[in-house]
């Protein structure tokens, strides 16, 4: 059955967004049948033990629409009855040190 049998799909095209605490992954990947679909990761670090929480959703374009409809809808919900802060944070980390899916990628840089 080849390579599209992994649990990962193809990555066409990938944005990474910042925010706060939590950093979300947008995912453009192919299908078998080469269609598009977008996965959603939200990642947040536990300062525990240092490990990586990821939640994920798939959106498949047959849904594009009505999410975005709905997504729309609740933001202009939350930003007409609640005070809304937006605040940029500046990542604290080097985001070389981050594959795309959030992975913490191990480098070794020494320097005598």
């Amino acid at each position: 059955m080849g390579d599209f049998d992994n649990k990962e799909r193809e990555e066409v095209f990938s944005k990474k967004v910042r925010a706060g605490k939590r950093t979300y992954f947008f995912d453009v990947k192919a299908t078998r049948s080469n269609d598009y679909y977008v996965t959603i990761t939200e990642s947040k670090k536990r300062f525990e033990d240092g490990q990586f929480i990821k939640h994920k959703i798939f959106l498949y374009k047959e849904d594009f629409e009505k999410f975005a409809e709905g997504l729309q809808d609740v933001v202009e919900y939350i930003k007409s009855n609640q005070e809304v802060v937006e605040k940029r944070y500046e990542p604290n980390q080097d985001d070389s040190n981050y594959e795309s899916n959030g992975e913490l990628i191990q480098k070794d840089n020494f320097s005598f």
